[in-house]
């Protein structure tokens, strides 16, 4: 289940360009036993779910849509959509399961249809590709009104010629005119989502090990998901064959979060100063931020808090031994002076 999972995303588009926005519409076909719909779809403006279709049960449940959103989303344009993209599916599988023995396992095919545009309203490139049992077949792209094509598809010439020309022929008359028009007015309708920006927090920290030990910058809650992030020595970038990590990984509240690290031998733990540098749209100006790491010597820093504790440790011995001693006398002096007014009683 869990790789069935990881193909729902492994065709999701990268980051658009700088400056532009991406509208993409990822379907699925399972076959075979599987707790998921034979067809499902996923459609997103940049990385934010806008809807999800359910084939078994064709129907749409849209997702952070605040207002109605009629007048963008036409469900009649998505069907159309959907039905070609089924058809090549089912035709696929025709194909594929000629070479399959056994039917009762899970087969997986996907298609992405996906649209760019600049922030000036330009159209950019307009993408179709396929992909079986995730790994990528085919593509095709459109771009300034020239397709490019490439595939690794076992089938003869004849096939290969007739799907491409039915896929251009679907998208200058389906594809494009329906995913431009349609990101266009998300747009407009999401613009407070798409354009809002949350500052990462940015930590730098060590953890030691039995050879040295890992510097580590961490930069999370960030949005949008676009950042630079650098590890420095001595203020220079630390070569990237050097450091670990810097995988762009998604947290639960929409905001992203990358980490990079790098390991250090115990004897250069006092010869260098590290830092990290962010850059992100949501710091003005660009600016980078910067913090430096604590290269100090091993338990320098924790002297004085050691050193406060040993002083408290002795003043609340002393005041123990103070209030001991004068419990004890006042002990006494209750003790002799009953004993006084005993002797006094039988006097009388």
């Amino acid at each position: 289940m869990d790789k069935i999972l990881l193909l729902f995303l492994f065709l999701l588009p990268t980051s658009a360009p700088k400056g532009s926005h991406s509208l993409c519409l990822l379907a699925t076909y399972i076959k075979g036993p599987s707790p998921f719909p034979e067809l499902s779809g996923v459609m997103m403006l940049d990385d934010i779910p806008l809807l999800y279709y359910n084939g078994d049960t064709k129907t749409f449940f849209m997702r952070g849509n605040t207002t109605a959103e009629d007048n963008v989303f036409d469900a009649n344009a998505f069907l159309s959509i959907i039905g070609h993209i089924q058809s090549s599916f089912v035709d696929r599988w025709g194909l594929a399961s000629r070479d399959l023995n056994k039917t009762d396992r899970i087969f997986t095919l996907q298609q992405l249809v996906l649209c760019e545009l600049s922030e000036d309203g330009e159209h950019g490139k307009m993408i179709s590709r396929d992909a079986v049992e995730g790994t990528t077949t085919d593509e095709l792209q459109h771009v300034d009104h020239k397709f490019t094509y490439k595939h690794t598809l076992n089938v003869s010439a004849y096939l290969i010629d007739f799907y491409l020309e039915l896929t251009k022929s679907l998208h200058k008359t389906l594809f494009q005119p329906t995913c431009f028009k349609t990101l266009s007015g998300y747009l407009i309708q999401r613009r407070n989502q798409i354009n809002r920006k949350v500052k990462p927090k940015v930590r730098l920290f060590k953890k030691e090990l039995s050879s040295g030990f890992i510097v580590s910058c961490l930069a999370t809650g960030f949005y949008p998901r676009h950042i630079n992030l650098t590890l420095l020595r001595d203020g220079q970038p630390v070569s990237d064959h050097d450091v670990t990590g810097g995988d762009l990984l998604p947290n639960g509240d929409g905001t992203y979060q990358m980490r990079k690290s790098l390991e250090i031998r115990a004897e250069e733990r006092q010869k260098h100063k590290y830092s990290c540098s962010v850059k992100h749209l949501s710091l003005d100006n660009k600016l980078h931020v910067d913090l430096d790491f604590d290269h100090s010597k091993p338990f320098q820093s924790v002297i004085p808090s050691v050193l406060t504790v040993l002083a408290l440790l002795l003043v609340f011995g002393v005041a123990a031994v103070i209030w001991k001693r004068k419990c004890r006398d006042s002990v006494k002096c209750g003790y002799s002076a009953a004993s006084t007014s005993v002797e006094n009683m039988e006097t009388t």
